[in-house]
């Protein structure tokens, strides 16, 4: 099938991720027939536990507000040219910061008392993630390798602080940070079982798509993304700009942990090491880097998360098998990209038609005569050094003056 250029792109970036989801969830349907059990069954059930109902919408969206946060993490670099997947260590070192700020001092227990607390958890996502993009930009490092084992070492930092340092004496069994005050608490939504975190991730997730697709510093980012030689060269600082997006990716991870921690766990502990930023790799490819698609995606593979536990009891699947599911989406995912450019050839360009028995006027099969010693129009003369005259330059060869 062959359309424009445009058109072609627009429909490979919204039926290749349809194709690779339906993809896994037929490999996932074998997975779970091999275990004896009805795919039909476990798919059915898989929606249900995410969307039949209220209470399975409350539970997929409150699963879904870190997932955005984190997907932009990966998002936003990506459109500045850089595949950062180091977004878990800015959580967990962004929870770290939201429950370590009152042991410096003692926050107002009101909303400006959890606005700090936040402010801290972004400020330690931004500046973890940044660090990849300076190690990019200044000494050549591969940011998808620096940022995965900045990873590793923030959550080895997170572990030593709240096993160490930071331990709360009254927890035995689950070493974490003194529980958060009441009053610097992430409450719900009116009406629904869902913390604020949803808000600020479809926040975000809007107001980075305005400013990545709407305002001059978003359309500059893309440039260096798309080709950081050229935008050298028509003066657009790329380096700032790469380490500027690096670190706003940063900052929504980082927020992530903060409200995880300020609105679900009320304490920093091993529970926010749950694969959230790893989960948000997937979303944003599926997503395609764009904020704005982030959000139906982050909901559909919240969805998925909480259905989980309703495959266990119904099926006796264990509640771990979605991460099977979404293993299976992130291979299909990356193996539709050879697809991409191909699906949709675009339609040759059309040329101007020969009239039967003529020569074409485009292409003549006689070259005119020219002298091998007339120097090219414009050109000075081997013999003069000087450049022909008007009159000359437009004089024909084999005619008199």
């Amino acid at each position: 099938m062959r359309l424009s250029p445009g058109r072609g792109a627009a429909l490979e970036s919204v039926i290749l991720p349809a194709m690779a989801l339906a993809g896994a969830l037929l490999v996932f349907g074998a997975f779970v027939l091999a275990s004896g059990k009805n795919p039909a069954q476990a798919w059915l059930l898989l929606f249900k536990g995410a969307f039949g109902d209220w209470f399975s919408w409350q539970n997929s969206l409150q699963r879904a507000a870190p997932l955005m946060l984190t997907a932009l993490c990966v998002a936003i670099p990506a459109r500045a040219g850089l595949t950062i997947i180091g977004g878990e260590g800015a959580l967990v070192l962004g929870g770290l910061a939201c429950a370590g700020l009152p042991y410096l001092f003692a926050p107002p227990a009101d909303v400006a008392g959890t606005a700090l607390l936040l402010l801290a958890a972004a400020a330690a996502g931004a500046a973890w993630i940044a660090l990849a993009g300076a190690l990019r930009q200044w000494r050549g490092v591969n940011e998808t390798i620096s940022s995965l084992l900045l990873a590793y070492t923030a959550i080895a930092l997170f572990k030593h602080f709240v096993e160490g340092p930071m331990r709360d004496p009254a927890s035995l069994n689950k070493p974490s940070t003194r529980p958060l005050a009441e009053g610097l608490r992430i409450g719900t939504l009116p009406g629904a079982d869902i913390h604020y975190g949803l808000v600020f991730g479809v926040a975000a997730c809007v107001a980075l798509g305005v400013w990545l697709y709407l305002t001059p510093s978003g359309f500059a980012t893309r440039v260096v993304g798309g080709n950081a030689r050229a935008a050298r060269l028509v003066g657009l600082p790329s380096a700032r700009l790469t380490i500027t997006a690096c670190a706003v990716g940063g900052t929504c991870a980082g927020l992530a942990g903060g409200i995880e921690v300020a609105a679900v766990h009320t304490a920093a502990n091993a529970s926010l090491i749950a694969g959230l930023g790893y989960a948000g790799i997937l979303v944003a490819f599926v997503a395609r880097h764009n904020p704005w698609v982030v959000i139906p995606v982050a909901v559909l593979f919240g969805g998925f998360g909480s259905a989980g536990s309703l495959l266990q009891r119904r099926m006796d699947i264990p509640d771990a098998s979605v991460l099977v599911l979404q293993g299976f989406a992130f291979l299909f995912i990356l193996a539709s990209e050879a697809l991409r450019g191909r699906l949709f050839a675009p339609a040759p360009a059309p040329g101007p038609a020969a009239v039967p028995g003529t020569a074409s006027p485009a292409v003549s099969s006689v070259s005119p005569a020219v002298d091998p010693g007339t120097p090219p129009l414009g050109m000075p003369s081997a013999a003069t050094g000087s450049h022909p005259s008007p009159a000359a330059a437009g004089r024909v060869p084999g005619k008199a003056a």
